[in-house]
Parts: C-alpha cells; structure tokens; sequence
C-alpha cells in the first residue's frame, strides 16, 4: 500500500437502507444477505434489520474507486429485489421507523444495555479506510487530521429528517450517532502505546461490550492496515462518495508527511463544536474554520481543507477530479439539500423522498 512515491489504497464501506416502495424502512436484511449471490458482492448486517453494508476492495485510483462503489450499490439493490425491497443512500430514514435489531447475541446485547440509543440506531454512514504502513504511521496521522473531520461531514451531509419530521439539522445522523459513549472526536495520542491504552482503558470501564465499540470519527482499523474515517453521513451520490474518498485519502497522505513535526493539540471540546456545527449547516451556513476556529462559509472551508491536501492531491493525480466533483457538488447541493428540495416538490411527502433517494442512489 504505503511508501514513497505510491499511492494508498481506499476502501469504502457504505450503510445502506431497504425500504419499501412507499418508502418505509423494512426489516429485510436477514432475507437480503441469505440469498445474496456472490455477483452481488461483499455484503454485511448492519446493527438494524432495515439496512446492510456494502464494501469496496482496497483500490489506488479514483476511477477504481468510483466504480467499485456504483458496483457495490448495484449488487446490494440487485440482492434487495428479490426480497422486493430497494437500497436507498439515507442517513436516516425521512419516514417514521419502528427499528428491528439484527438477531446476533451481541446486537441484542447492545439493545438490552444501551435501551432507546440502541433502538433508534437505524442511522447510516459512510467509513473510508485509507492505508497505512502501521500503527507507528497510523497514530500519527489520527493525530493531524480531527481538525478537518468537520468539514467532511459537512459535505456528506445526508440527514436532514427524523422520524417525520425535519430535524433542522444537515445531519441529524451524527446527532443520532453522538449518544454512544465513544463517539465523536479524540486527544492527540503521541503514541501507538498510548492509543491502543485508551482502548482498552475504555474497554475496562465495563461500560461498551468490546473494541469494536470504539466509535471514534476516525479510528485504526481492527481488522486492516488502515486508518478508518468514519465521521460521514452515507452519501446519497456515488459521486460525493467519490469525493470523500478522495479527499480522505488526502488527508492521510498530508498528515503522514507532516508526521515528524507537532501535531497541533486541539480541545477536544473545539472539536466536537466545530463537528455539531458541520452536521447542523453542512453547506447551507457557516462553518468553523481549521485555521482559526472562528465561523467562516461553508465555501471558504472546503476550500481551505481543498488547499491543505492540495500538494497530496496533485501528487496522486486527484486534483482534477476532485475540483471537478466538487464543483457538482456545489451545483445541485450535499444530499440533504437534495432532499430537502424533493419535499418541497412532493408537498411535504416524505415517501417521495425516501423513494427519490433510492433512484439517486444508483444513478
């Protein structure tokens, strides 16, 4: 994967939703993944019966990436006809929901100890994994990039309804997801030693099952050489999801580089502030800036999380296309703008919404 002069390798594991042709969420996922062939592709539960998980190979260029993603979204909907449901990119589900848990003992453990955060977990994000040359890199860059975790989130924003009504929120997903007791932000670590400590030193409160419930916005892989940044809404384009990838990818390789000097050690509480404020405007208002953590548009920030990774982008022959991306991206706005666009539309009719999204999903 790592090393001078190559490019790192990305994979993208996206939460997908079934819902009905009205749609509502449907618990499926169980008739979904038993049937699943494997032309269908790498397909996974999620923590609720109304949604599955798709994952791309580890790929070096965006147009594999691009593809490997549509590829994944095509499999998952080809898997999800069967049992006449459709896959929708939804952060969370415009439409008013009754979640089933998955019927796996440490789901059903986490329902028993974690009560109404378990139960209202149909949220779906999007989690890019970008390679590292291990955990000595890894730490390293987790420690460079917190700053500029926001400003994804902001783009991805894909959220903006909860249980029938607007949230007011460009994603309420991260509100959703923010009662976990691990989620959001973290310290600078310095260490390997010291990061895989405050994983276990969580572990040992007793009070998450396991490592896995570690839910920081971006985390070392467990299972892969590979940092996890896992702060994004499911994006409703493939193309957003192409974009994400790409700019995170960015991010590592900027943060590697910058390894042998200080990371800066920002509050965490700037931090989690700086992440409320992306999931509530997500492009639509202000921002904190990175720079100088005071407000600043939108605009201004993604241009400014453009120009810090701008040296890696070029380098990796990303910038044309990220440019390009980002420019569609302004043009017909992140997903709950679009969304919020086919409300208006559909007089108020959240199933046209849910129904709209899972056509995008695939276009």
């Amino acid at each position: 994967m790592t090393g001078t002069g190559t490019k790192r390798t990305v994979g993208v594991e996206e939460e997908l939703m079934l819902v009905g042709h009205d749609g509502s969420p449907i618990a499926r996922a169980q008739d979904v993944l038993g049937s699943a062939e494997p032309a269908d592709g790498p397909l996974e539960h999620e923590f609720m019966e109304e949604q599955i998980e798709t994952a791309t190979p580890p790929r070096t260029t965006l147009e594999e990436i691009a593809a490997a993603i549509r590829e994944g979204r095509a499999g998952a909907q080809t898997a999800a006809e069967r049992h006449d449901a459709r896959v929708a990119a939804l952060g969370t589900s415009p439409l008013a929901f009754a979640g089933t848990t998955v019927g796996k003992l440490r789901y059903q453990a986490a329902r028993a100890a974690f009560g109404l955060t378990a139960r209202e977990q149909l949220t779906s994000g999007c989690h890019v994994h970008v390679g590292v040359a291990g955990d000595v890199e890894g730490v390293a860059v987790l420690d460079r990039i917190g700053p500029w975790l926001a400003p994804l989130l902001a783009l991805s924003a894909n959220s903006p309804y909860w249980m029938g009504d607007d949230s007011g929120y460009a994603s309420f997903r991260s509100q959703v997801w923010s009662r976990w007791p691990t989620a959001g932000p973290t310290r600078v670590f310095g260490t390997p030693e010291a990061y895989h400590a405050a994983v276990d030193g969580l572990v040992a409160t007793g009070t998450i099952l396991d490592q896995g419930m570690v839910y920081f916005d971006a985390r070392l892989s467990a299972r892969y050489p590979t940092v996890e940044i896992r702060v994004a809404d499911v994006c409703l384009s493939a193309d957003t999801a192409t974009l994400l990838a790409a700019l995170a990818r960015g991010l590592v390789e900027t943060a590697a580089r910058a390894a042998d000097s200080p990371a800066s050690d920002v509050p965490v509480e700037i931090l989690r502030t700086a992440l409320w404020r992306a999931g509530r405007s997500g492009l639509s208002g202000e921002l904190v800036d990175p720079r100088t953590w005071r407000p600043a548009p939108a605009h201004d920030v993604v241009g400014a999380l453009v120009d810090h990774v701008r040296e890696a982008l070029q380098d990796m022959g990303d910038l044309d296309t990220v440019t390009e991306l980002l420019g569609t991206l302004w043009s017909r706005g992140n997903g709950a703008a679009r969304q919020r666009a086919w409300a208006v539309e559909a007089d108020g009719d959240l199933g046209a919404v849910a129904r709209r999204a899972a056509d995008a999903t695939l276009e």
